[in-house]
């Protein structure tokens, strides 16, 4: 569809105008590894890679890769790096540094890109910006990637940076939530709030020891995204999309355990327990009526989704036990088919995607931003499109 002037599109009459003093969402923008892998030559290229002589490993990583519903995902991962570190592809091998080698770099660099794009949509200049929050589950280092990426973008050096190290799923949510906090504490800030994630910490060949292996390699992706937060849009300078009207972050107690990550010698090492998408259907409608409460909301189908997609069983899950009429999470549904899981960033390529679906005519005013993750955590934030 072409641009249209704003003053002059009759779509424009539609617009909502923002609520004073609460955080808006003004710009998004993503960034990918140049690698792009489509689903059906996944197994092939994993098991070639990894030297991996296990029939059985390689029929059940097929089935799993069916069952995703992903059909493309971007990794840094490739050849070349292989040739230099052929120990990543070695069991047993003590390859931190090696990762760590590929990973700080590339996630800065994806971040950086996904950054640039974000800015150039919101059209003002990056030294406007006076925050910067910085989520990743992909590096460590001391200065972090929050410090290479304000130098690479050019930021102010009395940027205010907040790192947001190693929360997993929910980590693009909860930078949501901070940034919503400080826009709305501090008038006239302008918060960049970028994710990056690779899966080079977790890559290894494939063990029956370790079956959530499996699941990593057939389900998750590398990308990174960036938003604009702020309060009070400058009318003819900033375009707002969507508005953090409430967000509430919550823990279920007792269940550490049932998404366990730890740094080891090779790498981090997951486990997925089996009762995850139960647990989450047995609290997810209390949790999504305390943020509905907020605006008088008691209908789940008046409402748009912004999911996390971890993976379809959740999707389903949540369909199900909410009642949401078909098609309702068709844009987390698309995000994980065109990207995978891509942790903390995949809540803004479903974002993005709505965002294009709520220009139509009769786009729903309200919906609601989910993110599970480690703890098992809840991450919810109720929306209100612009």
């Amino acid at each position: 569809m072409s641009k249209i002037d704003n003053n002059n599109a009759p779509w424009h009459r539609l617009k909502r105008a923002s609520t004073p003093r609460k955080a808006t969402v003004l710009a998004i923008g993503k960034a990918f590894p140049r690698q792009l892998i489509p689903q059906e030559y996944l197994v092939e290229g994993y098991i070639r890679d990894t030297k991996c002589q296990d029939v059985s490993i390689k029929e059940k990583l097929e089935r799993l890769c069916k069952t995703t519903t992903v059909k493309t995902r971007y990794t840094v991962m490739c050849k070349e790096i292989l040739d230099q570190y052929p120990e990543l592809a070695t069991e047993g091998s003590s390859t931190i540094r090696q990762r760590l080698e590929i990973a700080n770099p590339a996630v800065v660099e994806m971040a950086f890109e996904a950054s640039l794009a974000c800015i150039k949509e919101w059209g003002r200049p990056a030294t406007d910006i006076t925050h910067i929050i910085y989520v990743s589950s992909s590096e460590i280092r001391l200065p972090g990637g929050d410090l290479y990426l304000a130098s690479e973008l050019g930021l102010r050096n009395d940027v205010s940076r907040v790192m947001l190290y190693f929360l997993g799923c929910y980590g693009g949510a909860t930078g949501l939530r901070v940034a919503k906090d400080i826009a709305e504490n501090n008038p006239g800030s302008r918060i960049l709030l970028t994710t990056s994630e690779t899966t080079i910490l977790g890559f290894r060949p494939p063990n029956k020891a370790r079956p959530y292996d499996l699941v990593g390699a057939a389900l998750f992706g590398d990308g990174a995204a960036a938003v604009i937060i702020g309060t009070d849009p400058v009318t003819g300078k900033e375009s707002p999309f969507m508005e953090l009207s409430y967000a509430v972050q919550q823990f279920l107690p007792g269940t550490q355990s049932v998404i366990d990550g730890c740094l080891t010698e090779e790498g981090i090492n997951f486990k997925l327990g089996r009762d995850l998408p139960q647990k989450i259907e047995d609290n997810i409608e209390e949790f999504c009526r305390k943020l509905m409460s907020k605006a008088s909301l008691t209908d789940f189908n008046e409402m748009f989704w912004a999911v996390h997609p971890g993976g379809p069983a959740i999707l389903n899950r949540l369909e199900s036990t909410l009642k949401l009429n078909k098609g309702k999470l068709e844009c987390s549904r698309k995000a994980l088919k065109d990207f995978g899981n891509v942790s903390s960033n995949t809540i803004f390529y479903v974002m993005e995607y709505m965002r294009e679906e709520l220009k139509r005519e009769g786009g729903e005013e309200w919906g609601l931003a989910l993110a599970f993750g480690p703890g098992i955590t809840f991450e919810g934030i109720l929306l209100r499109s612009l």
